[in-house]
């Protein structure tokens, strides 16, 4: 069946709250909406112009260099230290921001009276290298949906959907966005109690973005997109195993390849259950395996509304949570993350809905995301269990790193609102910096090399 895509448009200025699409697939856009891509909108698609009000600025291309005095390998220094917040929301005051307020973070204000959130100008950073906006131009009149919109083709290296006309495209964005090439980084994981005890669980995580290596072409690409390996390096009851994903893109017709390495039987074992709403590793129940990342893996278990676009407080600009200058402690507070090191700015989001389809399963019926208009990066969810209740909140602290560079979250925070608890990924104030150009080899990503690495 050959859709043809829709003549509504979802472009505006100013918030949209209307638009309510949610076609399976879509053909490709023509060159004179292509053209617009750098011009009155920016070359990822975001729109280039601020709000009226001027409390969002123009987009002047973003962070394009690091800070006077930044060598690579630091942590990265706050650009913005100079800012101050402009106010700060919380429980006494809600009331007055709901408008701009996920149903999530209200809820966050409403349940911890200890929960605020500083809002500071609003910066916008995002930015990628100039071979992604060549390439988003170019795929911008190829790329389609296909197989009901379980897959993309046409398109590779570039936003395949810079012009959104259905919640299925936003979301192939996010799934598609640039991330780098070959990246190395070493972080932490904590599932905090509801009263602040966690155990930190030491990660080293290597991955191989093929979707955005220089010079792949579709061909070449074929179905797998990305390669990940994480080792689990301490608590000492856990150290040594080992997770590898071959992350498909159409994954109904080619599920994703997982293994895993268990050091105590030394053996490696397909993974077919790390999907979906299995549980996501060393996550203590909670997050799911496709809530990583924000949201990761297959599309095919959700009917996907385009809801618009509007106006939100978001995390944005997390340098001051990234800071070394903070221990984990400093971070891990009881029921949240220490508000004292948040900042939060106003920004365009597109807002997207998942809602689980007839006869599909999955613990969780509903999700509302908010995708940044400017670099495609789900920065909120909103999750609903199956009796429609808010059960949890999912945020991506982001902060632009310079070596590329590229909008990315510094810690993604998941919130569990039923249980008085939260699981932060990502922790890496005691850790050595990501390594940006990683000397990695697509033979390291091999069932072969995983069992070499665990013995």
């Amino acid at each position: 069946m050959n859709f043809k895509r829709s003549t509504t448009t979802c472009l505006s200025a100013a918030i949209i709250l209307g638009c309510a699409l949610a076609l399976p697939v879509s053909a490709e856009i023509s060159a004179g909406e292509a053209a617009r891509l750098g011009r009155d909108l920016t070359p990822l698609g975001g729109e280039r112009a601020g709000n009226a009000e001027g409390t969002i600025p123009n987009w002047t291309g973003g962070i394009t260099k690091p800070p006077a005095g930044y060598s690579t390998g630091e942590h990265h220094r706050d650009p913005f230290a100079g800012d101050k917040p402009l106010f700060v929301i919380s429980a006494d005051n809600v009331d007055n921001y709901r408008d701009q307020l996920s149903v999530g973070h209200q809820r966050m204000l409403e349940s911890y009276p200890s929960f605020r959130m500083p809002v500071y100008p609003t910066r916008r950073s995002a930015s990628v290298p100039k071979r992604i906006y060549d390439a988003t131009r170019s795929v911008a009149t190829t790329a389609r949906l296909v197989d009901g919109g379980n897959g993309v083709a046409d398109s590779v290296i570039g936003i395949p959907f810079a012009i959104p006309e259905n919640g299925l495209e936003v979301i192939w964005n996010h799934l598609l966005r640039y991330r780098g090439e070959s990246v190395a980084c070493t972080n932490g994981l904590a599932a905090v109690t509801r009263n602040g005890r966690y155990t930190l669980v030491k990660q080293r995580i290597e991955s191989e973005l093929r979707y955005s290596l220089p010079g792949m072409t579709v061909e070449e690409l074929g179905n797998t997109m990305i390669l990940f390996k994480q080792k689990t390096l301490s608590p000492a009851r856990l150290a040594g195993g080992i997770v590898l994903v071959h992350e498909t893109i159409n994954q109904v017709r080619e599920p994703r390849n997982a293994w895993t390495y268990n050091p105590g039987q030394r053996r490696v074992r397909r993974a077919p259950n790390l999907a979906y709403d299995n549980p996501g590793t060393s996550s203590d129940g909670l997050r799911t395996a496709d809530q990583l990342d924000m949201f990761n893996g297959a599309v095919d278990r959700y009917d996907w509304k385009l809801v618009g676009k509007r106006e939100m407080y978001v995390p944005y600009n997390s340098y001051k949570l990234h800071s070394d200058k903070l221990s984990f402690s400093d971070i891990l507070t009881p029921l949240h993350v220490n508000p004292d090191h948040l900042r939060y700015e106003l920004h365009r989001v597109w807002v997207v809905e998942a809602t689980l389809k007839s006869g599909a399963s999955h613990i969780y019926k509903r999700r509302t995301f908010y995708v940044d208009e400017d670099s495609w990066q789900i920065l909120v969810a909103d999750i609903y269990d199956n009796r429609d209740q808010l059960w949890r909140v999912s945020e991506g602290h982001v902060i632009n790193y310079y070596e590329k560079p590229l909008i990315w979250p510094t810690l993604e925070v998941h919130t569990d609102l039923q249980a008085g608890r939260y699981l932060a990924f990502g922790l890496d104030n005691e850790f050595p910096m990501c390594i940006w150009d990683a000397e990695l080899k697509s033979r390291d990503f091999t069932p072969a090399a995983l069992r070499r690495e665990g013995r």
